[in-house]
């Protein structure tokens, strides 16, 4: 899902672009926010962090490109959207992904989505193949990285910051050391096969944990551990031997 922002100073051009998005891309646009004015979109964008701005060229009496300007960096793609065409060459120049005449056509936005797309989908290619690259090169179990695709992208973990990994059904919550919790759309049973070689142990159905993140083991039927972030979770009594095991080898 491409989060985006629309930048009119128009309300009913601005209406009318989000009932095309919610019409024709709702699977594959999302609008996070929008802004009539430079000085609230300049705040806007900081704070939402878009990877898409649908960018109108006149805004009152400010441009587009006056905005664009005030950004410390600009890490989203721009379509700009605009009634008068002889903005086109200067909007280019800014290496906006498409330029849309006013009124909007439904053809054209869909095009220009799907280019966008496109060029979206490259660069997760190349973070992809910069990931597989830097597993190769370090021999440091402790150092790689996984990629996980959640329904704002993909993310690029490092192992050795994930605590624990929880099953549910046919989706995994991921939890993070620094608290941060992931919901990816795959097995336990996919986690398992890429991170045990990586000192991760499946202590029950549920549970794949980091054995460098255990405080204690707690004996009982199957017992429990507890991890460094005082969460504790049942070891399964069918595991419990392996598990014993993989310590001893710690």
């Amino acid at each position: 899902m491409i989060r985006a922002v629309i930048i009119d100073d128009e309300t009913h051009c601005t209406q009318r672009l989000a009932g095309l998005l919610d019409r024709y891309c709702k699977q594959s646009v999302w609008v996070a926010g929008t802004f009539d004015n430079v000085d609230d979109a300049v705040a806007g964008v900081a704070a939402l962090k878009p990877e898409l701005v649908f960018l109108d060229i006149q805004l009152h009496e400010q441009t587009g490109f006056d905005l664009l300007g005030r950004l410390p960096q600009i890490d989203f793609e721009v379509i700009f959207t605009t009634a008068y065409d002889n903005y086109a060459i200067q909007a280019f120049k800014f290496s906006a992904v498409d330029y849309l005449l006013k009124p909007i056509d439904p053809d054209d936005l869909l095009q220009a989505i799907v280019r966008l797309q496109k060029i979206l989908d490259q660069r997760q290619l190349t973070e992809k193949f910069n990931t597989l690259l830097h597993n190769l090169k370090t021999t440091d179990n402790t150092s790689k990285k996984i990629t996980v695709a959640t329904n704002k992208g993909l993310l690029f973990l490092q192992v050795s910051d994930i605590t624990r990994c929880q099953s549910d059904v046919n989706y995994t919550t991921i939890y993070l050391k620094d608290k941060q919790q992931i919901m990816v759309a795959k097995t336990l049973k996919d986690f398992e096969d890429m991170l045990t070689d990586h000192n991760f142990f499946r202590i029950h159905n549920s549970h794949l944990i980091n054995m460098d993140c255990i405080k204690s083991y707690h004996k009982g039927k199957g017992g429990y551990v507890t991890l460094n972030d005082n969460t504790s979770l049942e070891v399964s009594t069918r595991r419990r031997d392996l598990f014993l095991k993989k310590v001893e080898e710690m």
